[in-house]
């Protein structure tokens, strides 16, 4: 089971050093996009054989579709590699394993068929996936200014002075809008069926350009709409989103999270949005979480014991 990772990283270098030396191994190699807006010299030290930095790289910002692109650039960059990799997983700079190596590639020894990624369909309150996310356009932070005028009077009149929804069915036509979270783990061939469908529907991609954080819709609504759904079963990453239903980002790993997260047996409940399954990350941590970091080595050390995976 060869593993890609793809990782999304703009700060907290030292902890993305601890994250690449957790998940190194003989079968894995970590594909890393770090944001144009900063500085690559913080990073020189993102060294290894199992490690690629990114030549191609995006200014991304919060909720915009240059989330989608920095992911594509990995996606591309993986399959291109000739290793040919079984497993692809999308993982932040500021996540960490909370498995060792052995057991996460058991895992997905175990589980090759399935798709892990969050999946709702739209409108999901509860879930914070509501349809204006692809009804609002959204004003991106590098458009032209020419380009933010117009986009901030098309907003209001669909706000109030004269009532007006983009109809995103013009666009998706026959697909069904789907939500979840932007982290995943994907099989080689959902990853290549991801790539397929942007070169052939150019204009569906760029319909997302305009929406709010796409990087939570896109990949939902191609794979939801295809052979690949029956095989969608919820993400292995742990973020705690809090209570408050505005919230924009997750809270950052405490120890108290820790004891929740190991006194779970990791595994979500049943009742948690998307259901019941296993946890083998968790974001989001800091340069400065390195005694969490031991903290989770040493639970790892006294709890594993070769456990073998659960069967989903």
């Amino acid at each position: 089971m060869k593993i890609a990772y793809l990782i999304l990283a703009h700060d907290n270098h030292r902890h993305l050093q601890r994250l690449v030396e957790a998940i190194s191994s003989p079968l894995s190699m970590c594909f890393i996009h770090i944001d144009q807006k900063s500085d690559l010299c913080l990073f020189s030290s993102i060294k290894g054989q199992n490690v690629v930095l990114s030549n191609r790289r995006e200014a991304v910002y919060w909720g915009d579709f240059s989330m989608v692109e920095a992911t594509l650039i990995l996606i591309r960059q993986a399959l291109a590699d000739p290793r040919c990799f079984d497993r692809f997983v999308l993982l932040s700079g500021t996540d960490y394993p909370l498995r060792s190596v052995s057991y996460i590639e058991s895992f997905f020894k175990h589980h090759p068929a399935v798709e892990f990624i969050n999946l709702v369909q739209m409108p999901a309150e509860t879930e914070r996936k509501l349809m204006w996310r692809l009804t609002c356009r959204v004003i991106r932070s590098q458009d032209p200014l020419g380009v933010k005028l117009i986009k901030m009077f098309t907003n209001k009149l669909r706000i109030g002075i004269v009532p007006r929804h983009l109809n995103y069915k013009k666009c998706l036509g026959h697909l069904i809008p789907y939500a979840g979270d932007q982290w995943w783990a994907l099989s080689r061939e959902a990853c290549q069926y991801i790539q397929t469908f942007v070169e052939k529907e150019p204009v569906i991609t760029n319909f997302f350009k305009d929406t709010f954080c796409p990087d939570e819709m896109f990949f939902q609504i191609i794979l939801g709409n295809s052979s690949f759904k029956p095989r969608i079963y919820r993400n292995i990453t742990y973020m705690d989103w809090g209570d408050d239903i505005n919230s924009e980002h997750p809270a950052w790993i405490s120890e108290k999270h820790l004891d929740d997260i190991f006194g779970s047996n990791l595994f979500f409940k049943p009742s948690d949005w998307y259901g019941a399954g296993e946890m083998l990350f968790a974001r989001k941590f800091s340069d400065e979480g390195e005694k969490l970091v031991f903290s989770i080595m040493q639970r790892i050390v006294e709890r594993e014991n070769h456990q073998a995976p659960i069967q989903i």
